[in-house]
């Protein structure tokens, strides 16, 4: 187990992603085969975290997005707006090699998210992200996010609480 602080950056072409293993082959598949292509598409952003430059400990995704005002639980959606939709960031995709797990390298990763989220210069309301199960949704449950009152593996944070701690 190795405990080399990460570098965090961009995925680009010196990021070694065909070994990369997090148990689970959808996420694994979407690094190998897909992400270059939403890179090029401008449709996804991918950040990876490494020890050294080139094999992958772990990545996520972000995009544009947006949160139905009337989907938001009561409490919420009251203090926003009447727009149809909110603003959101959607992290489509967190995943951690077997090899890094139990290091905390998935919650540095979604720090490091909402990090870049709350310094953008184009306003967005929450991060928001779409748990894959029951496991994935608890994570972020743990980390404070919300569960859409309808959707419960929708979970959303504001990054006005973000921006408060």
């Amino acid at each position: 187990m190795s405990r080399a602080p990460f570098q965090l950056a961009l995925l680009d072409g010196a990021h070694e992603r065909t070994k990369f293993n997090s148990g689970s082959e959808p996420l694994d598949r979407y690094l190998r085969e897909q992400v270059t292509q939403d890179i090029r598409r401008r449709v996804a952003a991918c950040f990876v975290a490494s020890e050294d430059g080139t094999r992958i400990a772990g990545y996520y995704t972000l995009a544009s997005a947006s949160l139905l005002l009337a989907e938001l639980p009561a409490s919420t959606g009251k203090k926003l707006p009447r727009y149809p939709t909110v603003p959101a960031v959607r992290m489509g995709r967190l995943a951690v090699d077997q090899g890094f797990k139990g290091q905390g390298l998935g919650g540095a990763l979604l720090a490091d998210a909402l990090g870049r989220v709350t310094r953008a210069e184009i306003a967005a309301y929450a991060l928001m992200v779409d748990a894959k199960d029951d496991a994935a949704a608890n994570f972020y449950r743990h980390h404070g996010f919300i569960a859409l009152p309808d959707s419960p593996r929708t979970l959303f944070l504001p990054l006005a609480t973000v921006k408060a701690v």
